[in-house]
């Protein structure tokens, strides 16, 4: 390949992980080849689990551990239930307490290694708003924040709510940055809500000549299920190593027989017991757990 086709020489490479609820394991495979071909983004910009793994990323977490972490985590990992009334189920209380004990703090999204953005939508305004300052933790909880199941976070004084209702794969966002060239990674398809009707916008910039579109093959994979987790990952690997498979590897896949471990854990726990294993639930108060999310208003969830 010639230089300037080649990623790992673009002086501003920007890397825009989209939404998609669990299918955002795969993005851990994407940042696991991306590193083994040298090939390092930096600008990462982020929408729900695409911030998630973004803020991972800029960070500066290892994508094997990150792997190891993923698949002991569950809607609990980001939520907390709560009986009080409001615009959502959950809280974000539960995200804050474990990246402080990942990080032992709450970094400021300026201060990360890599120039870092999660994309929210402003409710009111019905726009995007890139979150490239302040609190790690409030722009992964308002990029996330899922319409009925997450509550709203408010940032300079801004409702916001869930990314994907106007940017599910960032990519504009991450141009706006400064990249250069974008690798993009789509998980799932657009949300289909009356006044949020973005998909043509957003493939607009997926056809543009300075944009690398990776889409996993997800399948029937569910966005609203942790089982499965480990397969993402490889499924997220997969489309990495076929769109990259020219480059060198320069850095060796580690065995983790961790991994195996934990996602044998996950699958013996899921299938025992009464709870079906291909519905998340979240624990709720004295123990018990908030209904499956597949109870939830399908208004809220349908995506085009």
């Amino acid at each position: 390949m010639s230089t300037i086709d080649d990623l790992r020489y673009i002086p501003r490479l920007g890397l825009a992980l989209g939404g998609g609820g669990a299918l955002g394991a795969a993005h851990v495979g994407v940042l696991q080849v991306l590193h083994e071909r040298g090939i390092v983004p930096s600008i990462i910009t982020g929408t729900s689990a695409g911030a998630i793994a973004g803020g991972a990323a800029a960070v500066g977490i290892d994508p094997y551990d990150l792997e190891d972490h993923i698949l002991r985590w569950g809607w609990s990992t980001f939520g907390s239930w709560t009986p009080k009334p409001g615009f959502g189920l959950l809280t974000h209380d539960a995200l804050a307490e474990g990246l402080k004990r990942t990080l032992g703090m709450d970094p400021l999204v300026e201060d990360l290694p890599t120039r870092f953005a999660a994309v929210a939508t402003d409710i009111d305004a019905r726009e995007a708003v890139v979150i490239d300052h302040g609190s790690l933790t409030k722009a992964v909880a308002a990029s996330i924040a899922v319409p009925g199941i997450f509550r709203p976070v408010t940032i300079d004084g801004k409702t916001l709510l869930d990314g994907g209702l106007v940017q599910n794969v960032p990519i504009q966002a991450c141009i706006e940055l400064g990249a250069e060239h974008v690798i993009a990674v789509r998980l799932s398809a657009e949300w289909d809500l009356r006044g949020f009707e973005t998909g043509l916008e957003v493939h607009e910039w997926e056809i543009r000549s300075d944009v690398t579109v990776l889409n996993p093959r997800v399948g029937a994979h569910s966005q609203w299920a942790v089982k499965g987790l480990k397969d993402l990952v490889r499924l997220g690997r997969e489309a990495a190593e076929a769109e990259f498979e020219d480059y060198p590897i320069l850095h060796e896949r580690p065995q983790r027989p961790i991994a195996d471990d934990i996602a044998d854990e996950r699958h013996a726990a899921a299938t025992a017991g009464d709870a079906s294993p291909d519905v998340a639930t979240t624990p709720g108060p004295e123990g018990g757990e908030m209904p499956p999310l597949r109870h939830l208003p399908s208004a809220f969830l349908r995506r085009r």
